[in-house]
């Protein structure tokens, strides 16, 4: 009794295994290699799947999803020999899971290998300068070369960045003293430029203002000739009247001539902004006798008027 039922336990566990091994279920992402005692036959893309037992089996589970590889970082020697730290990230997708399974042994560890490699070249030919300032030549230079490398193991290399590139310590002190050494010079270049610009327009603002001032004093002396030869026109008009006069026997228009003369002379002398106090002896009666002679020619010259306005009487004819 208990060896059939010990018989029935082994048969029973017998057949959960080899269905367990007979029905398979390859997940949504992955794909799993099938061998026939050990040898490559096909690939199992996701879905249920049915094997035999004991001849076939599953080799290899392929993830054939993009996925990010971290590279670690490592001691570069540029062109100039300075030694930089590098690291960096790798984005990959298996395309073929039979190459990714039997072409490389490690596929993971052999990229990693071949990205540093690959990154100490790149970079070891180029400057300090180039290799911080050029990122982006750097990684289409490595996706270039690392992808073609592992196209035969079934793998596209999607993107690869450099992370992080570190100098020395003391590199990156002589570098902050360079920028601010170089930012310290173009301050004082646009202050400079600043300066000369301030006293070229400076210049051209005394330059306008001296032309103007010019200008100004141009037309002011133009008026004041112009003033003068106005005066002096009037003034000549004046003493051709005044010597008319004389000429015609009018006395009283010396008088007049010289009475004007007197008090304007006497004006100019009472208003000197030099004098605060004018003593000055002064004959009564030549004034007097001047201003007589002006009232003397008013009058002759009323009465003139009054003659022409005046009709004169024309007497009666004989025999009329």
């Amino acid at each position: 009794m208990f060896p059939t039922v010990l018989f029935s336990l082994v048969l029973a566990f017998v057949a959960v295994v080899i269905l367990f091994k007979a029905v398979r279920m390859v997940p949504q992402g992955y794909e799993w290699t099938v061998e026939r005692f050990g040898r490559y036959t096909h690939t199992m893309s996701p879905g249920l799947h049915f094997l035999i037992p004991i001849v076939y089996g599953v080799g290899r589970k392929v993830n054939m999803m993009e996925q990010v590889l971290d590279v670690p970082g490592q001691e570069v020697i540029t062109k100039d020999n300075a030694a930089v730290r590098v690291d960096g990230v790798v984005f990959f997708q298996v395309l073929d899971a039979s190459k990714a399974a039997y072409e490389v042994s490690v596929l993971e560890v052999a990229m990693i290998a071949l990205v540093q490699t690959n990154i100490r070249t790149v970079i070891g030919s180029m400057d300090l300068d180039e290799s911080l300032s050029q990122r982006e030549v750097i990684n289409a230079k490595l996706l270039n070369v690392v992808d073609h490398a592992t196209n035969p193991w079934g793998v596209k290399v999607n993107r690869i960045e450099i992370r992080d590139i570190q100098p020395p310590r003391d590199l990156l002190d002589a570098m902050a003293r360079q920028m601010k050494a170089e930012r310290e010079k173009r301050a004082q270049i646009l202050e400079a430029e600043g300066s000369r610009q301030s006293e070229i327009l400076r210049a051209e603002g005394e330059k306008q203002a001296a032309v103007l001032e010019a200008e100004g004093r141009k037309e002011a002396a133009f008026r004041d000739a112009e003033a003068r030869e106005r005066s002096a026109e009037a003034e000549a008009n004046a003493t051709q009247m005044v010597s008319e006069a004389i000429a015609q026997g009018d006395v009283q228009a010396i008088n007049y001539f010289i009475a004007q003369k007197y008090v304007e002379a006497f004006k100019e002398l009472a208003t000197s902004p030099n004098q605060k106090l004018v003593l000055m002896p002064m004959e009564a009666s030549g004034v007097i006798g001047s201003i007589a002679g002006v009232a003397e020619l008013a009058r002759e010259a009323f009465a003139k008027q009054e003659d022409k306005r005046t009709p004169r009487a024309v007497p009666p004819r004989a025999g009329g």
